[in-house]
């Protein structure tokens, strides 16, 4: 009977270390500090992505008074399938199967799908190097705000070795950004993030204008749909 009762109690003493090693294990977990990456693409409702079905929008850019066309885009993330239309120019493809798609087509979507998620892409493009964040003035308004510095391989993607220096606020949400093709020192782009509108929890700038104020590249007819 003394053995059983022993029995018993190394048993019970064995669960309980094992129900111990798992609550520091939750404990860990949920304790995990964010990159300056994560901040950002939550801060923009990226924790909403997983939950899209469809999303709908417009590229085009506005030069003074004239008004660009545009292209237009629906996208299937969960399928990667695509439909453009610009002009006369009507494709839709999927992203695994490009051998017979226009190749501007899937650039132009890359580029106009970067623009309108740049948020998101900071956690998605895992290739590329985030730097550690610095004070810097910003290219625009001269403020003083939050920078990391994101630069992607010389090698692969359409525009290889690519940098963009992107400026926050003290809410993780994107005001400015500058452009450097091939990671030059001199910036090749600046523009700012602006008139931010929330689509189902996915907030998106729906404006990035250079500091003339004259050039404007713009997002419209944007549509989300959730699952």
């Amino acid at each position: 009977m003394k053995s059983l009762y022993l029995g018993l109690i190394c048993l019970l003493i064995v669960s309980a270390c094992k129900s111990e090693k798992k609550d520091n294990v939750v404990i860990e977990e949920e304790t995990k500090e964010l990159t300056i990456a994560e901040k950002i693409a939550n801060a923009h409702g990226y924790d909403n992505w997983k939950n899209v079905e469809k999303i709908e929008f417009t590229f085009r850019v506005d030069r003074d008074t004239i008004q660009g066309s545009g292209r237009s885009w629906e996208w299937f993330p969960k399928k990667d399938s695509v439909v453009m239309r610009a002009g006369e120019q009507h494709v839709k493809f999927l992203r695994s199967e490009l051998d017979s798609v226009p190749p501007n087509a899937d650039r132009a979507f890359i580029n106009d799908k970067f623009w309108l998620l740049v948020p998101f892409q900071l956690v998605w493009d895992t290739s590329a190097t985030i730097s550690e964040p610095k004070k810097s003035e910003a290219p625009i308004s001269k403020t003083k705000m939050d920078m990391i510095t994101i630069t992607y391989p010389n090698e692969g993607g359409y525009t290889p070795g690519d940098a963009y220096d992107i400026f926050y606020n003290e809410d993780y949400m994107i005001e400015e950004w500058i452009f450097r093709k091939g990671n030059s020192k001199e910036p090749s782009m600046a523009t700012t993030f602006e008139n931010y509108k929330d689509f189902n929890g996915i907030k998106i700038a729906i404006d990035h204008k250079r500091d003339n104020g004259n050039w404007n590249l713009n997002f419209t007819d944007v549509n989300i749909t959730l699952e």
